[in-house]
């Protein structure tokens, strides 16, 4: 990885500099000045990690059954909702999520949205990873919760992140927090115990 890095930020220099008219290195005597500097270099990389592991929170993080599980949740886009219903071929939102954790990690997280908000791992917004639940009100439920939704992807430098859920009107879809129905809406995230 530190070769390629090094080939590939010497042939950029490379060319750039020959491109504005500059007498430039050799590629070897480039390369030699990076690896003198290379340490520094490999520092400085690591020190943005941060940007893709959410601030190093990884509680209760699992690559491959998150994997697992959003490969369970997407299997169901497009199944209709229907209020009440817990699966496999129809679903309301919470009956929705409640499935996917029971059938993929054998784990009950609640049977309501509530339930799953109130018994789940609170965290904050900038913590959010794959495969957490994310709560909204609806137009029944006031200013509580009312509907969830599993997190698909976060962004840690816009706060935007999309999640699958069942729609009352469209059923299992994906949407983003950016949409404006759910940014009105947004309630918090949990992390599944």
């Amino acid at each position: 990885m530190r070769k390629l890095f090094f080939g590939i930020l010497t042939a950029l220099c490379f060319v750039v500099g020959a491109a504005n008219g500059q007498v430039v290195q050799s590629n070897a005597e480039m390369v030699d000045e990076l690896f003198a500097l290379g340490e520094d270099y490999e520092n400085e990389i690591d020190n943005y990690d941060f940007l893709y592991t959410n601030g190093g929170s990884t509680l209760g993080y699992d690559e491959v059954m998150t994997e697992n599980l959003i490969d369970e949740a997407l299997s169901h886009v497009g199944a209709r909702y229907v209020y009440g219903s817990k699966g496999p071929s129809t679903f309301d939102c919470s009956g929705f999520t409640s499935y996917v954790f029971k059938r993929q990690n054998n784990v009950f997280i609640g049977a309501s949205s509530r339930e799953q908000y109130a018994r789940n791992i609170p965290i904050k917004r900038n913590e959010m990873q794959a495969g957490d639940l994310v709560f909204f009100t609806s137009p029944r439920s006031g200013r509580n919760v009312g509907h969830v939704g599993i997190v698909l992807d976060f962004d840690p430098l816009t706060n935007v992140f999309t999640f699958i859920h069942a729609s009352t009107k469209e059923g299992v879809k994906i949407s983003k927090s950016t949409d404006g129905y759910y940014s009105r809406r947004y309630v918090g995230v949990r992390r599944v115990k």
